[in-house]
C-alpha cells in the first residue's frame, strides 16, 4: 500500500460520513421523553403532596424555604432598620424645648376662645370643648379671653374665677397666668397644656 492508496482510502471514508450524516438528517429525532412528561414545577408539587399526605408539611415548607434566597444586607436592614440620627437629634431637642418651662412661657398662645357675653355654664362648656380639641391637636398653650369683668352689673366678675377654677380642676391644665397688656392683660389667661 502506497500513499496515493491511504489518501484514496481517507477520501472514501470522508465521503461515507458525509453520506450517513445527510441520511441521518433526514430521519426526524426522537425525543426519548414520555410525551406527557411532568414539568420540574409539577414533580416539586406532587412531591410536596407526597410529604403532606405522610403528615410532614413542615419539611416540605423547610425546603421550599431554603430555596428562596436573600441579600444578606436587605435582611440586615429588615431586621435593624435605618435610623435617621439627624431626626431623631431634632426630635429630640423639639421634645426637650417644650418640656422647657422657660420656653413655654415666653412661646405665642397657639389657640385662643373669647368668652366674652356668655354665662358661667356656657362659658364652661365652650372651655371644656376647646381644651378637649387642643389635647387632641397636640397644643400645648392656649389663651382663655374672660374680660376683666368691668361689665358685671354691681358685682363681681364672672367669668375670670370661673376660668381659675375650670384650670385648677382640669388634669390637663398646668401652668398658668396673664399675658401682657397687648394681649389682654387681667382680662385674659394663658395656660400651659401638659
Amino acid at each position: 500500500m502506497d500513499f496515493g492508496d491511504i489518501l484514496n482510502q481517507w477520501d472514501n471514508n470522508q465521503k461515507e460520513e458525509k453520506k450517513r450524516a445527510r441520511e441521518k438528517a433526514k430521519v426526524p429525532q426522537v425525543s426519548h421523553k414520555m410525551a406527557n412528561a411532568p414539568t420540574p414545577e409539577e414533580k416539586e408539587a406532587r412531591k410536596r403532596a407526597k410529604l403532606a399526605a405522610q403528615g410532614r408539611i413542615y419539611e416540605a415548607q423547610m425546603e421550599e424555604d431554603a430555596k428562596k434566597t436573600i441579600n444578606p444586607m436587605e435582611l440586615w436592614l429588615r431586621r435593624y432598620g435605618v435610623t435617621d440620627k439627624d431626626k431623631a437629634a431634632d426630635e429630640y431637642n423639639e421634645r426637650t424645648k417644650m418640656e422647657s418651662r422657660e420656653y413655654l412661657r415666653t412661646m405665642r398662645p397657639e389657640a385662643r376662645i373669647d368668652l366674652h357675653g356668655l354665662t358661667r355654664e356656657e362659658a364652661w362648656n365652650r372651655l371644656t370643648g376647646f381644651v378637649n380639641d387642643c389635647i387632641r391637636r397636640g397644643l400645648k398653650k392656649i389663651l382663655i379671653i374672660h374680660g376683666k369683668g368691668n361689665h358685671s352689673n354691681g358685682s363681681d366678675p364672672v367669668l375670670g374665677p370661673m376660668v381659675k377654677t375650670f384650670i385648677e380642676q382640669n388634669k390637663n391644665l398646668g401652668t398658668s397666668g396673664h399675658p401682657d397688656r397687648s394681649m389682654g392683660g387681667n382680662g385674659a389667661t394663658w395656660v400651659i397644656i401638659k
